[in-house]
């Protein structure tokens, strides 16, 4: 049975693991999560790389990002660390990262939240289960995960 992690933070203002796990259990049933709740973003590679050491064979990330230049901060050294793990286990964690900046309304930035996390995990669903060109049809179509589509030029 394949495993999955899924690692998200108290300081986020929205649940976003709870649906990025509803779509990755619709998209592949017998795959395995392990959920793993870290106080903020600085504490996400240690538990991504600990969940990795559990067996799992990729990890969605799921960070919040506070609006000062100081958050912005702690997101860059979070994102390094990422890469690293990624270089390292040659295994994929997916960054889903929400910054409370981008949208001013609360109601909307809860709907990128979702949106994204939910779009992310299914990214990572097909990927999983269709291989490294299940995204191929996808290159260049100007996505975006929580906000519309940007389309192709």
């Amino acid at each position: 049975m394949v495993c999955v992690g899924v690692v998200d933070t108290t300081f986020a203002r929205v649940d976003m693991a709870k649906h990025a796990i509803e779509v990755l259990r619709k998209r592949v049933p017998a795959l395995k999560v392990k959920r793993y709740t870290v106080p903020g973003i600085k504490d996400i590679a240690v538990a991504a790389k600990r969940l990795l050491d559990e067996g799992c064979e990729a990890v969605l990330a799921l960070g919040w990002v506070g609006p000062t230049q100081t958050d912005k901060y702690s997101y860059l050294a979070y994102s390094i660390a990422l890469q690293n793990l990624q270089i390292t286990y040659g295994k994929h964690i997916i960054d889903v990262t929400v910054h409370e900046d981008e949208a001013e309304d609360p109601k909307k930035l809860k709907e990128v939240a979702v949106e994204r996390a939910k779009e992310h995990a299914l990214n990572l669903a097909l990927l999983l289960t269709r291989g490294p060109e299940a995204l191929t049809p996808l290159a260049g179509t100007g996505q975006r995960q929580g906000w519309p589509d940007a389309g192709p030029l």
